[in-house]
């Protein structure tokens, strides 16, 4: 592995949640001369974390007792407030930084954040737009929030994983810059798969019709880059995503939640929410976006 172009620290990372993202994180990390550790509820998750260098820690309290900045990716807030309760701020970590990179509600951001800094250590919200590869290439987009002091001592970390960083405010505002930033992806699908039933009886194949629509304006950089697996799912073979229905359905839940806060109507993502509902109940959760457009596209014509 050259040194040229690594970004060499000597802040130890450690990681929670070895996911298909925590575990991207994590080699990313390494592979720009990060020192990291990683822990996971399930220990054989962090096997490829390992793979590229990384070293394991027995709980979440060893991890933070040993690192310099945290970085969490886990599902949920549940699941964040599990790691929490089980003692992973124990150690009181004094001068350390908690980067937290999960989408949540902005409410539940700042609740993690009161605990964190209770402890002693500083926060910093900064959940990403991408996926597994742009992971790994450090082109991630990062929504940052939190205090200044929090935000350069995440910064440097943040920017080996990242092409675009912004920090916009105080916790609670990156999050929601990444609901705002997911919501227009999951309804997008829908509108695809609404988008090909207009072409029902024209003789024209949605593959090519796919096609087309990435060399227009109805493609964004999504149909784009994933260009094959639309093309694949539409020929009928659905293909596991790296942001599946599940994970999308999640997010456009939590859009709708927050926006129902205070009394605001999403009217296009309660549609689609149910679109999704129904996409998931036929088994396609754990499937990319594109199979929401074919399963429209098929119930069309069914």
């Amino acid at each position: 592995m050259s040194e040229k172009g690594r970004r060499m620290s000597t802040d130890t990372i450690g990681i929670i949640g070895t996911g298909r993202m925590g575990t991207a994180i994590a080699t990313r990390l390494r592979a720009q001369g990060f020192a990291v550790s990683v822990w996971n509820r399930s220990s054989e998750g962090t096997a490829r974390a390992q793979e590229a260098g990384a070293t394991l820690a027995g709980t979440p309290a060893a991890l933070v007792a040993g690192a310099d900045i945290i970085l969490s990716s886990l599902t949920d807030h549940a699941a964040l407030a599990a790691v929490l309760d089980a003692g992973a701020l124990s150690d009181t970590p004094k001068d350390k930084l908690w980067i937290e990179m999960s989408t949540l509600l902005p409410d539940q951001q700042r609740d993690i954040a009161m605990r964190v800094e209770a402890a002693g250590a500083l926060y910093l919200e900064c959940p990403v737009g991408g996926t597994v590869g742009p992971a790994l290439k450090g082109a991630l987009v990062g929504m940052a929030g939190g205090s200044e002091a929090a935000w350069q001592r995440g910064k440097p970390v943040l920017e080996a994983l990242c092409k675009r960083l912004d920090h916009l405010g105080p916790v609670g505002a990156g999050s929601a810059m990444k609901l705002a930033v997911n919501l227009p992806l999951a309804l997008y699908w829908a509108a695809m798969g609404e988008a090909l039933t207009l072409l029902a009886d024209s003789g024209v194949d949605p593959g090519v019709a796919a096609d087309v629509m990435s060399d227009s304006s109805a493609g964004p950089a999504v149909l784009k880059n994933r260009l094959q697996v639309v093309k694949d799912t539409l020929a009928g073979a659905d293909q596991p995503g790296t942001f599946d229905l599940n994970g999308l359905r999640k997010d456009l839940g939590l859009a709708l939640e927050w926006a129902g806060r205070d009394g605001t109507a999403l009217p296009l993502s309660e549609a689609a929410r149910a679109r999704y509902d129904a996409a998931i109940r036929s088994g396609l959760g754990g499937m990319d976006g594109a199979s929401l457009t074919r399963f429209i596209l098929s119930g069309a014509a069914s």
